[in-house]
């Protein structure tokens, strides 16, 4: 049974710790909002650019002639994953299933022969990830919101893919990252980025009810208009992905500091009471000496 004395530091230690979470929780909540409406802002530009570009490939005449990011390289067997996760902690599961996710990828490569490389976005990815493919690790980019997340972060790392993707380093290109759908539910996310791959025709896209198609003509041609707009559509799209990592981060440190400050107020409570039952019982143990004492006289 502990002291009193020893219940009163432990219940001091945790309401300095609900201090400091609900600090964090207040900090990213407001972070969160402006974070959330980055994301959602670029939505619709990198969707739109995605679908143009898919027009665009649709439109070419042979494949000979289309950019190396387009056609690829003709083989698959050296796969580039960019895992993106966060520099920090204390948010939940964000970080831990991003990695579970990229794990599973790279067994499945693995699985199939293929050569797996892993750029980390983050500290934590690489954290996790190096103790057990830490030979697979290229590089670590870390503190890409200092002072804040910016496209021209994204147009770095996408630089630095194109890269290595003209002097042959992989063949395919995918980012793992945490898409945001509101402060509790963040879905992870698989998104192929070299060689371009366009997205999924939806009705309305398609032409609407009629499915008829508008048929535009190019100047200059579609081979030159792709080589200029997929390096730009990578970085697009690498931003895209860290906004909405960006806002799933928030998010998910909001939710856990929330749950930790619950957490800490029923400890509180729970200590509080045992403090309570132990200081009467000590206050009753001293009565019963003092009285017995008295009658022993």
């Amino acid at each position: 049974m502990p002291s009193l004395k020893d219940l009163r530091v432990r219940i001091n230690s945790v309401k300095s710790t609900r201090k400091i979470t609900s600090a964090m929780k207040m900090v990213a909540a407001a972070k969160l909002r402006r974070a959330q409406e980055q994301a959602e802002a670029a939505r619709p530009f990198a969707e739109r650019m995605e679908r143009m570009l898919g027009s665009l490939a649709g439109g070419l005449s042979s494949a000979a002639g289309a950019p190396p990011m387009l056609a690829g390289t003709g083989s698959d067997q050296v796969h580039l994953l960019i895992v993106a996760t966060a520099d920090r902690g204390l948010c939940g599961a964000f970080n831990s299933s991003i990695v579970r996710e990229a794990r599973r990828q790279i067994r499945a490569l693995q699985g199939e022969g293929r050569k797996v490389k892993i750029l980390c976005v983050g500290r934590k990815g690489r954290d996790q990830l190096r103790r057990e493919f830490e030979p697979l690790i290229v590089d670590t980019i870390s503190d890409i919101q200092r002072p804040r997340l910016s496209y021209e972060t994204a147009a770095r790392i996408a630089e630095r893919v194109s890269t290595m993707f003209a002097a042959g380093e992989f063949d395919v290109a995918k980012i793992v990252y945490n898409r945001f759908r509101s402060a509790i539910t963040q879905i992870v996310t698989v998104q192929q980025l070299i060689p371009f791959s366009p997205p999924a025709a939806t009705g309305q896209a398609a032409g609407g009810a009629g499915g008829a198609q508008a048929v535009y003509e190019y100047e200059p041609d579609e081979e030159q208009i792709l080589a200029g707009l997929l390096p730009r559509n990578l970085a697009v799209q690498i931003y895209r992905a860290l906004l909405e990592n960006n806002a799933s981060e928030h998010g998910a440190r909001m939710t856990a500091m929330d749950n930790a400050t619950r957490n800490a107020s029923d400890m509180i409570g729970r200590l509080t009471l045992v403090y309570n039952r132990s200081r009467q019982a000590a206050i009753t143990k001293e009565l019963i000496e003092i009285i017995s004492g008295a009658e022993a006289l």
